[in-house]
């Protein structure tokens, strides 16, 4: 079927993105209390993407948006690079092969000081998942498919639905909302605020943000391009034609490219945007031969804030509701869609009744300590961008320096680390080993065709699945490991070759990958979880370790 999203209109207020109808639910109309399991509030990235996650899983969701469009009405491209880890979610959701299509696909990237490269990478070389490492799309396209995807799944998005009051109980939650045709009151055993960096709820409930504010100012300049077709990541730590300030360069969808430049610390962020100003700066920064179109012009500032509990009672923060953090090495929208990813499937297991809701305290567990790195990784990148004393800026022209002349001084430069997946640490559901995610990574059935782990787990339904390396030749181990899961409960385990010379396995590791990263021998047995992380690791594995340790990274039963 192809349902592809038309390239959108340019016009003079920003891109012409779609509307949706208003939706008068029957509360509205009739003035009775509408019950619901679980309420998202906000359809924006996290939002949407956790409301897909959960139909995908048979979870259906009440979900509240007070716009009734995509992306920021008249605003910019916004979020545009799409890391592996969010790739692969998408994937599991059915809209990858749309963002590949539509999106430009890259790896490289170049670091420049001047006219010098000073750093490079290529993530192609190093890539073992089924998605490529980076695909650059606006995020209203993102949204946009994720729309139409939860409305393939039969999913109700209540546009045009504003929560103005929330009250927090301990068996449920009651929101106040506004509709066209008048208030309503939902109770909800649940509910989730992925409201943006502007939450109301979290404003309502007194939750403190712990902000901070950067002094550092850019201008976005978003232009349509036809001249140039350069698909990978450039970046200037004192680009020349842009005052010796940074510079960043990414190509996107219908042509048209995200350049982000700094400003200089006196500069008038208003002035920097008007057109004609706007205009002289690119064409500096492309020369006099390129032609362009100015699609969307804006300036930008950062700030960072987190919240002390992703979780209060029923009511659970994701995206930038939780967190907010400057946008170097794009990991804003993506740590929003692990923020999704990673409470998806919980929420999945307590509310179909096979996991203890004491496995939602995971949720906070796992993704605040994410957060809090995202904002160091970031908050470092933006001190080499904008040296704040004069001892930075030496540190930052030694470096850059160094990186001319040696390898090692190249590991150094920093204008963005880009978005990988969080290692988790002190978590109730891990054991001994797990916390980091595998790739989507290719393994073999018995009948040697192809299944990466997301189709695995997907068969599998919402649970974590146990691969075990049975020893070679008689292993009085294997018979009783091998029985364990299946018959409803949220794990499975199947027996993996890794070379090890065991026969009748239901799976093999051709690419040796999951035994490199597990490090795997015979006799070990390894949990991965619905969302590719791992549970933990198992050395000579008993039948009773691996049934506690599956039962643990699914919250089924205690998980404390």
């Amino acid at each position: 079927m192809n349902n592809h999203v038309p390239a959108v209109a340019f016009t003079a207020s920003g891109y012409e993105l779609p509307s949706y109808e208003a939706v008068i639910p029957e509360a509205a109309l009739s003035g009775t209390l509408e019950r619901a399991r679980l309420v998202i509030v906000g359809g924006g990235l996290t939002g949407l993407t956790l409301a897909a996650d959960l139909a995908t899983r048979g979870i259906s969701a009440v979900i509240l948006d007070d716009d009734n469009t995509v992306g920021v009405r008249g605003a910019s491209s916004r979020g545009m690079v799409y890391a592996q880890k969010t790739l692969e979610v998408m994937d599991r959701l059915g809209i990858a092969e749309r963002m590949i299509a539509k999106g430009v696909t890259w790896s490289v990237g170049r670091t420049l000081s001047g006219e010098d490269v000073v750093y490079s990478f290529n993530r192609a070389q190093e890539n073992r998942s089924k998605q490529p490492a980076f695909v650059n799309l606006q995020q209203f396209y993102l949204e946009w498919f994720l729309v139409d995807r939860l409305r393939e799944l039969g999913a109700e998005i209540r546009w045009l639905n504003k929560v103005v009051a929330v009250e927090p109980g301990e068996s449920q939650v009651r929101l106040s909302v506004e509709s066209a045709a008048g208030s309503y009151t939902i109770e909800a055993d649940f509910v989730v605020d992925a409201t943006g960096a502007g939450s109301q709820i979290r404003s309502a409930l007194g939750l403190a943000t712990n902000a901070a504010q950067h002094l550092d100012r850019w201008c976005i300049c978003d232009v349509r391009c036809t001249d140039l077709d350069v698909p990978e990541r450039w970046t200037w730590v004192d680009a020349p034609f842009n005052g010796g300030r940074a510079v960043w360069q990414h190509m996107m969808a219908d042509h048209v490219w995200r350049l982000d430049y700094q400003l200089a610390p006196d500069a008038d962020p208003s002035e920097a945007a008007e057109l004609a100003t706007a205009a002289a700066r690119v064409r500096e920064h492309l020369g006099p031969e390129i032609a362009f179109e100015l699609v969307w012009v804006g300036p930008w500032a950062y700030r960072t804030q987190v919240l002390d509990q992703f979780r209060l009672g029923r009511i659970f923060f994701a995206g930038d509701a939780a967190h907010v953090m400057s946008p170097f090495g794009a990991r804003g929208g993506n740590s929003g869609v692990q923020d999704a990813d990673n409470l998806g499937w919980k929420l999945a297991l307590v509310l179909a009744g096979k996991a203890k809701p004491d496995l939602l305290d995971s949720y906070d567990a796992e993704r605040r300590p994410a957060a809090q790195e995202n904002i160091r990784v970031t908050s470092r990148t933006a001190r080499f961008l904008a040296p704040q004393s004069a001892f930075e800026r030496r540190l930052r022209q030694v470096t850059l320096d160094l990186s001319r002349e040696h390898g090692f001084g190249q590991s150094l430069v920093n204008t963005g680390r880009l978005s990988l997946p969080n290692r988790y640490t002190a978590s109730p559901i891990l054991g001994e080993g797990g916390g980091f995610c595998f790739p989507d990574l290719a393994l073999a059935d018995a009948q040697g065709k192809t299944k990466f782990l997301s189709g695995l787990l997907g068969e599998l339904g919402t649970g974590s699945l146990g691969l075990y390396v049975p020893r070679p030749g008689r292993d009085p181990a294997r018979a009783a490991i091998s029985g364990i899961g299946g018959d409803g409960l949220p794990y499975l385990v199947r027996t993996l070759d890794i070379g090890q010379g065991a026969t009748r396995c239901g799976l093999s590791d051709p690419g040796g990958e999951i035994a490199r990263l597990a490090a795997l021998a015979p006799g070990d047995f390894v949990a991965v979880r619905p969302d590719l992380y791992c549970g933990g690791i198992l050395r000579s594995a008993t039948a009773a370790g691996v049934e506690a340790l599956l039962a643990r990274s699914v919250g089924f039963g205690a998980t404390r």
